[in-house]
């Protein structure tokens, strides 16, 4: 009987062994589980306090996205001139001032004298003083020109019929003046249509309706269709002359159509403006040639007989983000750099001189050494824990970096786009020529929410591509608008 429980008691006490490193086995899966949860958890709740340390003046967010509770900005990445506000000495300035051949002249003779109480003699006026008063004349009734096609007979007998101008094709239509200023209003100054009218109504006393407001703004769109594509051709080539400069700036944005997401582009020069809308976000303008400027987008390089100027601007907002968020030492020294490095091209620029060789080669060796500590500080940090796919998996490819290891790869494989204001001195250190001239755009949608139709918003984009260069080359917007395209095309090649 004791053998026969000696027996039996052996495979109980394996099985009990068993079933304890089993249970052992379980509890690390679990801990090794909830140690890679964790992880995860911790990474994405510093991912999201990052996200919320984000704002306008730290990354490319606009500044409508911080909301009515944003904090007060402290400091700016622009530049410190030292200048008061206001106006500066020497500022030519635009006050109202008197003309010598006023419109009207009102005279105005003392009721009674000072000294007797007798009405004066206005004939014995001995002098005057004048002040003169700048208004607006009431707005006078439509002035309407009549043409007449006379049918002349002739001495063989036949009757001929005279052809009407160029234009004049209706019994009753509106003038070019009427015209530029409707299309003005609604494309320069982004009035509505609704509003244009009532406008057009309240001041100068034309009813005119909305339909005939969209048809005169589609019909210049039309006409001036041949002048924005003669202004994107200047824009693509390098000048044999001074203006416009080689330097092109590029951007994009995002573009509601038809209720669905386009794409508006720019391509910019000092002078020259030229925008172009597409359904995808890659279709940049071909055969460009000359020194580009741009915020760094990939498709971008793929854009052959291009050189590329970085734009500094991004990288002193995602400098500051890194300084605030993750305070990393190397980023307070890059920011510090490139501020000093603009402040002494600025310098230089203002006195027509030239930075020397052997100061711009200190620049790049300072650059190198920031940009050599801080990868030395990212390399010396653990990798971040790897997110897992829906079924489980490492997901494949590259291991995700952190994004100050992102930006110091970038501002190391891309030193010279990065540097490039400092040795070309037409290269401007940010992209805000593009910049602004897409915020127009953007203020357009504001106010207007979307596009209905892709012929809209090309129509509006030909049009602002016109306008803008005009106003960068100091024309009249009005004369423009009423002017040949012929003219402004001759008017542009010699410009």
């Amino acid at each position: 009987m004791k053998f026969l429980m000696e027996q039996t008691s052996q495979p109980s006490e394996k099985q009990s062994i068993e079933t304890l490193l089993l249970i052992i086995k379980q509890q690390q899966e679990i801990i090794e589980k909830q140690r890679e949860e964790n992880a995860a958890l911790t990474a994405r709740v510093a991912e999201l306090e990052r996200q919320l340390g984000l704002n306008s003046s730290n990354s490319g967010k606009p500044p409508s996205s911080d909301g009515l509770k944003r904090q007060p900005r402290t400091s700016s990445l622009r530049e410190k001139t030292g200048k008061k506000s206001g106006g500066q000495k020497g500022h030519k300035g635009h006050t109202l001032a008197q003309v010598e051949t006023p419109d009207r002249v009102v005279n105005h003779y003392p009721e009674t004298c000072s000294n007797c109480g007798k009405v004066p003699d206005v004939e014995a006026s001995v002098g005057h003083k004048k002040r003169q008063v700048a208004d607006i004349p009431e707005p006078p009734p439509l002035f309407m020109t009549e043409h007449r096609a006379h049918t002349c007979g002739c001495s063989c007998g036949a009757y001929t019929q005279a052809e009407f101008p160029e234009g004049i094709t209706a019994h009753v239509q509106y003038g070019p003046q009427i015209t530029a200023l409707a299309v003005y209003l609604q494309t320069c100054q982004f009035i509505p249509e609704d509003r244009t009218a009532e406008l057009m109504k309240d001041v100068f006393g034309i009813d005119i309706s909305t339909a005939t407001l969209a048809a005169m703004e589609r019909r210049k769109a039309e006409e001036l269709a041949s002048v924005a594509e003669a202004i994107g051709e200047k824009v693509k080539q390098v000048p044999a002359t001074p203006r416009p400069a080689p330097v092109k700036h590029m951007d994009e944005t995002g573009y509601r159509i038809g209720g669905s997401t386009q794409w508006l582009h720019v391509a910019a020069t000092v002078f020259l403006t030229f925008y172009h809308t597409s359904a995808k976000r890659g279709a940049l303008l071909a055969d460009v040639i000359g020194i580009i400027v741009h915020d760094h987008w990939k498709p971008y390089f793929t854009m052959e007989g291009v050189l590329h100027a970085l734009c500094n601007a991004h990288h002193l907002r995602e400098l500051k983000a890194l300084m605030q968020i993750e305070k990393e030492m190397w980023a307070f020294a890059m920011f510090r750099f490139l501020q000093q490095a603009c402040h002494m091209v600025n310098i230089a620029r203002r006195k027509d001189l030239t930075p020397k060789l052997r100061s711009i080669a200190w620049l790049q060796a300072r650059y190198d050494r920031i940009v050599a500590l801080g990868l030395a500080y990212h390399e010396s940090l653990p990798p971040l824990a790897p997110k897992k796919t829906a079924n489980g998996k490492k997901p494949r490819g590259r291991q995700k970096r952190r994004t100050g290891h992102n930006l110091l790869l970038r501002l190391q494989s891309r030193r010279d786009d990065v540097l490039r204001f400092l040795i070309d001195p037409s290269v401007p250190f940010t992209n805000n020529l593009a910049e602004r001239d897409l915020r127009m755009m953007k203020v357009a949608l504001k106010i207007y929410g979307c596009f209905r139709t892709a012929e809209g918003a090309e129509n509006f984009a030909t049009l602002r591509s016109v306008l803008s260069t005009a106003r960068k080359q100091g024309w009249s917007l009005l004369d423009t608008l009423q002017q040949k395209p012929q003219a402004l095309i001759a008017r542009l090649t010699s410009a």
